[in-house]
């Protein structure tokens, strides 16, 4: 079986169930400031 192009960038699978899913890692992400704006439309939000 030919590798997918994934594979050939150095990717690799996870078996989940019936199921292989690309192993992925995010970055972490950087703390941001959320203004005074942003705080009251971040509270009308159910």
């Amino acid at each position: 079986m030919e590798k997918t192009l994934f594979e050939q960038m150095g990717g690799t699978y996870i078996r989940t169930g019936d199921y292989h899913l690309p192993a992925l890692d995010l970055p972490a992400e950087k703390e941001r400031h959320v203004s005074v704006w942003g705080q009251q439309c971040r509270q009308l939000k159910p």
